[in-house]
């Protein structure tokens, strides 16, 4: 308990000199902050607990180790303070002790910290020295493991460590040093070897003079559960030879045992059909998610390009006016030809304090299941969305004609883009109806990407492009050039495909219907025909920016 501070006051009397005493008020005691040592695991954010992932988005700070970017841009709030807990403020290594010390320290100053932890905060980890370090300073902390690389890695690279023969494992951290290889290594349990990457030779002679055959099957997997992984497949009497001419990085995991043969068979994670592929996505910031998701779940590594930004009509009166007319009755149809369309349009109505409730009675038209799936989440289920192609041009074709007797509404409010085409405008017009066509958004042009991703676009560090509109074609082209002939070009549909074409790009894949789904898989079904002719050649399975010297044919 604190006690208040206490001043002394000295008066003169006729007796003489007199002390008294005046109380003050202690201030009261900053609350301490609480800590929460969080694995991250052995790379793939994916692989993060449900618990993890709350305590990183209540976060104050983060104090992090190897893997910082991906889980803190991915979990965390923008205004996070991100603290590095592997070097000093004079780039020296930090020591147990003093980054427990750091740990300490943030806490002190209040709020949530989350220390991310590699791996498990307790296992080969440094989390029970500093949360020693909260018990002796007085701070609450909790333990949130982490998936450990020890089992993770292996399963990544189609290696189990136990089957019906083999039946015990033991885990080895080389780095210890010091090793009784005779009792490590005796009999035939399968062995997980850490941080053997430099030493691996003279390990592989300690385990072969322990009493193993040196025909033994050995994996190590460099970078596993992240889509750099590599694995290289050997014997105890080669793989030092075998991982010098792969130069495999570190961290490393090494699998010894007969379980490393079911590789083979097992392997699933290096046999995605983009595995490794760096895929740009030119579009919208807003709408790159769910691309980007799909690609990563087929190996790929998506890299996100805004090549358009949105903003809103220069004269918003015309917006107005259609939102008003809609609510009153004006309209017999609402017409949505895109996803931000729908956001325009839903933006309006939040400022005008409406919600979905003003669509009752009226007829709406989503031109794919894309923007239906907006309108669905906004509450609104289409009455119209085209069955065949999902484009403008498909949702005329299904458009039905105006009929006086049972339609007492003709006029339609088209929400679009300012650069829109007039087409769909001129063929409702030809069906009787007569159409608002309104600027809901403009779309401008956006700023350059870096240097180092033109660089990567033009000189081919890119495996593949995907473009979901005909904008995004013109676009990347204006504001980072045109991307390097090795470079596999993927179109969400015909009219994108035309634009690619016309700046003189030959479009490898085509999604069989204007989706996101439907582009993600048809460029995953060409990963995967390339990579199944490689192996049935008996050659190498390389990515398009691994054969950039390639030729390639001209656009048609």
């Amino acid at each position: 308990m604190t006690r208040p501070t206490e001043k002394k006051k000295t008066t003169m009397s006729k007796s003489g000199p007199s002390t008294t005493v005046k109380q003050t008020a202690a201030k009261p005691a900053a609350p301490l902050g609480s800590v929460a040592f969080v694995g991250a695991g052995p790379g793939d954010p994916d692989l993060l607990t449900v618990r993890a992932v709350e305590l990183l988005s209540l976060a104050d700070v983060v104090i992090t180790e190897s893997q910082d970017a991906a889980f803190v841009a991915r979990f965390c709030r923008a205004d996070v303070e991100v603290v590095d807990g592997s070097v000093g403020d004079d780039g020296q290594p930090l020591t147990h002790a003093m980054r427990a010390r750091l740990v300490v320290r943030a806490a002190k100053r209040g709020g949530n910290v989350v220390r991310l932890l590699d791996g498990d905060p307790f296992l080969y980890a440094t989390g029970s020295e500093e949360a020693a370090g909260c018990v002796k300073a007085g701070i609450p902390f909790e333990v949130v493991p982490g998936v450990s690389a020890v089992s993770a890695v292996p399963a990544y690279a189609g290696v189990p460590l136990t089957n019906a023969k083999a039946r015990e494992v033991r885990v080895v951290n080389v780095a210890e040093g010091g090793l009784d290889w005779a009792a490590v290594a005796s009999g035939k349990a399968t062995l997980v070897l850490l941080s053997a990457t430099k030493v691996i030779g003279d390990v592989a002679k300690a385990i072969i003079a322990a009493g193993r055959d040196p025909e033994t099957p050995v994996a190590m997997t460099s970078q596993g559960t992240t889509t750099e992984q590599r694995t290289v497949v050997s014997t105890l009497e080669r793989i030092a030879a075998d991982v010098r001419a792969a130069k495999l990085s570190t961290p490393t995991v090494t699998v010894v045992g007969d379980t490393v043969a079911l590789r083979e068979s097992l392997s699933w994670f290096e046999t995605k059909p983009l595995f490794g592929w760096r895929v740009l996505v030119p579009r919208t910031k807003e709408q790159a998610g769910e691309l980007s998701a799909r690609l990563r779940a087929c190996g790929a590594v998506s890299e996100e390009v805004p090549t358009i930004a949105v903003e809103p009509p220069r004269t918003p009166q015309q917006m107005e006016r259609a939102i008003k007319g809609l609510v009153t009755g004006r309209y017999e149809w609402v017409a949505f030809t895109s996803r931000n369309a729908v956001k325009a349009v839903r933006e309006r109505f939040e400022e005008y304090g409406l919600d979905a409730r003003a669509f009752a009675g009226i007829k709406v038209a989503a031109v794919g299941e894309q923007t239906a799936g907006d309108l669905l989440a906004w509450g609104i289920k289409p009455d119209l969305v085209p069955t065949g192609e999902q484009s403008a041009a498909g949702l005329l074709e299904e458009w039905p004609p105006y009929d006086a007797v049972f339609d007492p509404i003709d006029r339609v409010f088209l929400p679009r883009a300012d650069i829109a085409t007039e087409n769909l405008v001129a063929g409702l017009v030809e069906r009787g109806c007569e159409v608002d066509d309104v600027t809901a958004y403009r779309t401008v042009r956006a700023a350059p990407p870096p240097a180092p991703i033109r660089e990567a676009i033009k000189g081919g560090g890119f495996d593949a492009v995907v473009f979901t509109s005909s904008s995004t074609v013109r676009n990347l082209v204006g504001i980072a050039g045109k991307p390097h002939v090795s470079t596999v070009i993927a179109c969400i549909g015909p009219a994108t495909a035309k634009a690619a074409e016309e700046h003189g790009l030959r479009v490898d894949v085509l999604a069989p219907s204007p989706s996101i789904a439907e582009l993600a898989g048809a460029l995953a079904e060409y990963g995967a025909a390339l990579r199944m002719a490689a192996v049935q050649a008996g050659e190498p399975v390389l990515r398009p920016s691994q054969k950039r010297t390639a030729p390639r044919r001209k656009a048609k």
